[in-house]
Order: structure tokens, then C-alpha cells, then sequence
């Protein structure tokens, strides 16, 4: 079983990096996707545990976000050590357009991967997904 979840990872990462536009990489994209999804001002520390990464690997995948002005890091207000990741204006019009580039790959799905299928699959996959996040707590 997670021998093909790898497969399948390997291959939609590929795909996936092939659509992102403007040289944006999947970690990028994903960071994007996540701030969009939970919203602003999250601490790199708790974007690195959300992805499992350790904060030096965030850091730099952050800092390249901020090179392109997708993000801005600001000091956070209540602790002056720690800080706070914001997506820019052209942070969320660069994962839109990201959204938009994929979207037709994952219409190319709909033969393979029908919506009973996903309705079966999906449930199934979260639990798996929740377990194995729960358990590496």
C-alpha cells in the first residue's frame, strides 16, 4: 500500500512541477496552498512541523517565497523572537494561477478516478492521513 501512495506521490509531484507556473516549485506551491487554506501569519516553526520538515529546510524553502515576494515575514507582535509568514498579494495570484494550471490535469483524471470512486477512496485515505499524523505526535 505505501509503496504505490510513493508511486503515486512521485509521479503527481512530477506532473505537478511540470503546470507550476514561473519556475514555482512543489514545496513552494505547497506552502502557498497551506497559507491559503489556514490562513496568514502562522510561525515558520509550525509550518515546518506541518509539513514534517525540519525549520532549516522551511526556512530556506520561505526565503526563496520571499525573494519572489509571495510571502512577507514579519516580527511577531507579542514575541519580538519569533515571526509571522504573510502571503502577498502576489503570493495568492501566483497559487491561484497555480490552482488553474492544475485544474485541467486533475479533469484529465475523471476517466481514471471517477467522483464514486473518490467518494469511496477519499474517506479512507483521510483516516489513514489523520492516524499516521496523530501518531507521529
Amino acid at each position: 500500500m505505501f509503496n504505490e501512495i510513493g508511486i503515486i506521490d512521485q509521479l503527481a509531484t512530477a506532473q505537478l512541477e511540470r503546470l507550476l507556473p514561473d519556475g514555482l516549485r512543489a514545496p513552494h506551491f505547497h506552502v502557498l496552498n497551506h497559507l491559503t487554506r489556514l490562513g496568514d501569519g502562522r510561525t515558520p516553526v509550525a509550518i515546518a512541523r506541518a509539513f514534517q520538515v525540519t525549520k532549516g529546510a522551511m526556512t530556506n524553502t520561505l526565503q526563496r517565497l520571499e525573494a519572489r515576494s509571495l510571502i512577507r515575514i514579519e516580527p511577531d507582535p507579542v514575541d519580538g523572537r519569533a515571526k509571522r509568514v504573510f502571503l502577498t498579494d502576489d503570493g495568492r495570484r501566483m497559487r491561484d494561477r497555480a490552482v488553474g494550471r492544475v485544474a485541467g490535469f486533475m479533469a484529465d483524471l475523471a476517466p481514471v478516478v471517477s467522483d464514486d470512486d473518490l467518494a469511496v477512496l477519499l474517506p479512507r485515505l483521510m483516516r489513514l492521513r489523520m492516524h499516521l499524523d496523530r501518531a507521529r505526535d
